[in-house]
């Protein structure tokens, strides 16, 4: 039987072995817990290259263009919160998870945010459409570094008063109004991209990437000057706010930008409702 002082040391050892194995486990696995960033990938790929890695970069994506997936340094945008752009070499991105995006700013065109990714890092190779792509990060897993919260306004559905036309009873019957003039409540929204009478604003909490929800009717027309007592953006980037207009409707589809609308409204008369 062993004495207590070399069982002691023999659990000494034994703890110190365990410690050496895990360590050398570890290093062998080349896995980095500590969050690396994209321009240290980038400018030191080869350090890097096959291993499990942690990366804060500025996620870009934009839905229906399968060029941009990626991880950067940056991004940048349009005032409007627009034609989001990564800054620097990018990362191509594989299995990005969708839940993440939710949290992440969302101004109509693109999604882009600040995250945390974990997974393997490649260089050298031609990545993404088209082999575009030096660089690639098979992702396992992602969380937002900064969630963002949007705050949503909407009409109310109920029955706006004698010779006027709720919004959601032209949204639900449009053929009983083809070609009427008629006067309705709704919110207007305009970022020189998209011009449309909807159903509600969804914006970030400062106000930023305003962007229009639920039914939207494409608008023309509307009078600049009432555009004034708006909500208007840095630069006049955007406008939107509570109206009330009068025009002629029109339905039957292919309006507006790329013909995606289902109706169009020409305004004669246009009013604040809020400023």
């Amino acid at each position: 039987m062993l004495r207590p002082f070399w069982r002691a040391t023999l659990l000494l050892l034994i703890l110190l072995l365990s410690l050496l194995f895990l360590a050398t486990c570890a290093n062998n696995r080349t896995t980095f817990a500590t969050p690396l960033y994209v321009q240290q990938l980038t400018t030191k790929p080869d350090d890097y290259n096959g291993r499990e890695v942690t990366v804060d970069g500025a996620y870009v994506w934009r839905p229906g263009d399968p060029s941009l997936a990626v991880l950067a340094v940056g991004v940048s945008t349009l005032d409007n919160g627009l034609d989001a752009q990564p800054i620097g070499e990018p990362i191509w991105l594989e299995g990005f998870p969708a839940e993440v995006t939710e949290h992440l700013h969302r101004p109509g065109d693109s999604v882009y945010g600040f995250v945390r990714v974990r997974g393997r890092f490649e260089a050298g190779g031609n990545y993404g459409p088209g082999g575009a792509y030096r660089f690639l990060l098979t992702v396992s897993s992602a969380e937002p570094i900064e969630r963002i919260r949007r705050i949503e306004q909407r009409l109310t559905d109920r029955p706006l008063g004698p010779d006027k036309v709720s919004f959601f009873e032209l949204l639900r019957n449009p053929q009983q109004y083809q070609g009427q003039r008629i006067t309705t409540q709704a919110y207007y929204f305009w970022n020189s991209v998209i011009y449309v009478l909807a159903e509600g604003i969804s914006t970030e909490e400062d106000g930023a990437s305003p962007q229009p929800i639920g039914g939207t009717i494409w608008v023309e027309q509307f009078p600049p000057d009432q555009s004034a007592a708006l909500t208007i953006g840095p630069n006049n980037s955007f406008v939107w706010g509570l109206v009330e207009v009068t025009g002629t409707f029109q339905t039957g589809g292919g309006f507006g930008r790329d013909g995606a609308y289902q109706s169009i409204f020409f305004v004669e008369s246009a009013r604040p409702l809020q400023p």
